[in-house]
């Protein structure tokens, strides 16, 4: 059965698209051209069964991204995840956002460290892309 998923992402750093892209290829996203995006979309969420968000930042969370998060209700998105390059405090603060909106939100969040400059071309490594993989399928595990 296939999910209906988005990637969007908040990050200017390449490898932050990379795992975009590779996610879309994992997951057979290509059927919907707007599978993978930057926040804000340039489409709205609508009926998504999962939104992975991945950010990167430090702290509070930009004002762009915490407004796109406290309007990620239910109706847009069942399920939320959270891939966070930079600390928990971000992390935490954009949970207790999206705890506000009432959608699901998956409790396993994961922390990475991309490093790099932002606008930098990324390349993911096998072992990151298995990670990656597998934190994603752990997750679609525990909503069917």
């Amino acid at each position: 059965m296939a999910l209906k998923m988005r990637f969007l992402y908040f990050s200017k750093k390449g490898k932050m698209k990379a795992m975009a892209e590779a996610v879309k290829a994992e997951f057979d996203l290509a059927q919907n051209f707007n599978a993978i995006d930057i926040i804000p979309p340039a489409y709205s969420c609508e009926n998504e069964r999962l939104v992975i968000l991945a950010v990167s930042g430090k702290g509070e969370p930009d004002d762009i991204l915490r407004r796109f998060c406290s309007e990620l209700n239910k109706k847009k998105a069942q399920n939320v995840a959270l891939l966070i390059d930079g600390d928990e405090k971000l992390g935490n603060r954009l949970l207790e956002v999206l705890k506000e909106t009432g959608t699901n939100v998956m409790q396993n969040v994961k922390y990475i460290k991309i490093g790099g400059l932002p606008f930098l071309g990324g390349k993911l490594t096998d072992d990151e892309r298995k990670d990656l993989v597998a934190w994603i399928q752990d997750i679609i595990n525990n909503i069917q």
